[in-house]
């Protein structure tokens, strides 16, 4: 006689370990490329010692001045806070452009990043033109030394 043999049946468990696999390669991926991802602009930035601030708030614009003196919007030459998008000019059309941001959303940060080869009045200008365009919240960007 035949021993009775047992039927096992099949689990219905499903194997993940493959997809744990691909996350764990999208997290390597993310976190390497994560640090390439800066600003248009090529600019030099002044080394001060200073705290890193939390940028939680997505309603920032940041101005940018470059060593040659052009005044340039958040990435490139245009700034986009939701619904506005306005290209970078001449610095009365930059005043304009931002003082129609304000009224609109008030709680609007503005940040300068002035290369360190840019002139003290050039940044006394643009700092000049924000408080004209009715800012209240203004930061200087630096990088750490």
């Amino acid at each position: 006689m035949r021993p009775a043999r047992l039927k096992r049946k099949p689990k219905a468990e499903m194997n993940v370990v493959p997809y744990i696999d691909v996350m764990l390669v999208l997290l390597v991926i993310f976190m390497v490329t994560a640090p390439m991802l800066t600003q248009g602009v090529q600019i030099e930035l002044p080394k001060v010692a200073s705290e890193t601030l939390a940028a939680s708030d997505p309603s920032v614009v940041t101005l940018s001045i470059d060593v040659e003196g052009n005044y340039h919007w958040n990435e490139g030459s245009t700034v986009q806070t939701d619904s506005y998008q306005h290209s970078a000019g001449e610095l009365s059309e930059l005043t304009n452009q931002l003082a129609a941001i304000i009224r609109e959303k008030p709680e609007t940060q503005v940040m300068i990043r002035a290369d360190s080869g840019v002139g003290y009045g050039q940044v006394v200008t643009g700092m000049a033109a924000l408080q004209q365009a009715g800012v209240t919240s203004l930061g200087l960007i630096t990088e750490a030394p």
